[in-house]
């Protein structure tokens, strides 16, 4: 249980976000725009980070709706 807590917990930058779901950089931005992806958090002046459960989720969401639509 702690274990899931700290990964929910932890923040990943945007080229690991890049990485884990494959989108680039002005992709992402777009999708949060329209609302359709987690928006970032703000770590610093010039830094932004996302938290990992949520792009977990919006990860296993983009796997479900592609098996629906299958």
């Amino acid at each position: 249980m702690k274990n899931q807590v700290n990964s929910a917990l932890n923040i990943l930058r945007r080229k690991q976000v890049e990485a884990r779901t494959g989108l680039s950089r002005s992709t992402i931005y777009a999708h949060m725009r329209t609302g359709d992806f987690p928006a970032c958090i703000r770590l610093g002046a010039k830094s932004v980070g996302w938290i990992e459960g949520e792009i977990n989720q919006w990860l296993v969401a983009q796997i479900e709706n592609s098996r629906k639509a299958a």
